[in-house]
């Protein structure tokens, strides 16, 4: 899902700079439209969610490059949209992104045990009364507005590793849920921070500089378990 919402965001991101107001606006809409239609065909036609997020991908995507082709006389920053360009965040971006953070985190806080039940046991949530829909469709949408405040940083083609290497770093330390979901959090705030730092003094790009960060974290971890466990 993060994969396919991260390249299906681009139509709306190019539409933002076409229109000359920040990309953001556009996109947050955009990419919750997207993750709800995914949740919408998967359920209505029968087909695999992993078909529906295929289907979507390459279709938004390819509208995003033919909508870049006709954009020629607008100044988008393609090279900070696939690559990120965390210099390039305004004090606009940061209260957007602050807004997400907090509807999320709030979220997550209000909800965290039928979000949990609903994704682990979807008939079981129905049987005992939960909205397992509605549920699926608001996780949905917030997988959207997360992938919306990280493309500043990482970009289209690196956001999927920012979204699972902190969560599957957490998950071969962590022995709880609610562990590996606060220890995630705090290893992909380290890996950020420690990214920017690359970026600055080995003149990197900042998204491909914190995805390595992350990547190498995730590698040591796993060498440091392996040799703990034999």
């Amino acid at each position: 899902m993060g994969e396919a919402l991260s390249h299906a965001v681009l139509p709306g991101l190019v539409l933002g700079y076409i229109l000359g107001i920040n990309p953001l606006f556009v996109a947050a809409p955009a990419c919750i439209a997207t993750a709800l239609l995914v949740g919408y065909l998967s359920q209505k036609t029968g087909l695999s969610e992993d078909t529906a997020i295929g289907i979507l991908l390459a279709g938004l995507f390819a509208l995003g490059l033919v909508m870049l082709s006709f954009s020629k006389n607008t100044n988008v920053d393609l090279e900070g949209i696939l690559l990120g360009e965390l210099l390039g965040v305004s004090t606009q971006d940061v209260w957007i992104i602050f807004t997400i953070c907090l509807i999320t985190l709030g979220t997550l806080y209000l909800l965290h045990k039928e979000l949990v039940f609903n994704s682990f046991d979807p008939q079981g949530a129905s049987i005992i009364g939960l909205p397992s829909r509605l549920l699926d469709y608001l996780l949905l949408a917030l997988i959207a507005l997360v992938v919306v405040a990280a493309l500043q940083a990482v970009g289209v083609i690196l956001l999927l590793a920012m979204l699972v290497t902190p969560a599957a770093t957490a998950y071969l330390i962590a022995r709880s849920f609610v562990a590996m979901m606060l220890l995630g959090a705090l290893i992909g705030i380290f890996v950020s921070i420690s990214g920017i730092y690359l970026s600055y003094f080995l003149n990197l790009p900042s998204g491909p500089a914190i995805t390595l960060a992350a990547v190498t974290i995730f590698m040591v971890v796993t060498l440091f378990k392996h040799k703990t466990l034999s």
